[in-house]
């Protein structure tokens, strides 16, 4: 006797509908978002082979570290503390937050602005409004200028070995 196949029914799983955040909500109805306490905002930056990573917090002493050292003990010279600050200078809002920054790779003006760079997109996840002026002084922009490789045959990547006529 003939088995009968049994005819297979399909159980259709229940999708997930995702509400969007709070922050979101508040940005499509053009309001600022509300800074809950404690809440930070990372972002990462990069120039060569430099990285910076970025956290920003609203709440706590106003201080700006990098690599657990005061910002003027990691960069001695007035330049590149400049460059590191730019982007809080910029939209005026320096002394309203807690800084911690974690830089590695590349020398240290890569690395400051590698931190420019990471600061320029941590604010404009703290306000969205701070990207226009960001994105049209440049900050918000990654260089892409990379050290070329070294090729065989020669020096550096260009650099051809000293020619003697004898």
């Amino acid at each position: 006797m003939p088995k009968t196949k049994k005819p297979k029914t399909e159980v259709k799983k229940p999708t997930k509908t995702k509400k969007p955040s709070s922050s979101t909500a508040a940005r499509r109805a053009g309001k600022k978002p509300v800074e809950e306490p404690g809440k930070y905002f990372e972002a990462v930056g990069r120039r060569k082979t430099s990285t910076a990573r970025i956290r920003i917090s609203v709440k706590g002493d106003k201080v700006f570290s990098v690599n657990q050292k005061p910002l003027n003990a990691y960069f001695p010279v007035p330049e590149l503390q400049v460059i590191a600050l730019s982007a809080f200078e910029k939209m005026g809002c320096l002394d309203k937050f807690m800084i911690f920054v974690r830089v590695q790779g590349g020398g240290i003006h890569s690395q400051a602005e590698a931190i420019r760079h990471a600061a320029a997109r941590a604010l404009v996840k703290f306000d969205p409004e701070f990207k226009k002026p960001l994105r049209r002084i440049g900050y918000l922009t990654r260089d892409p200028r990379m050290r070329e490789r070294k090729k065989f045959g020669l020096k550096r990547a260009r650099r051809a070995p000293q020619w003697a006529k004898r």
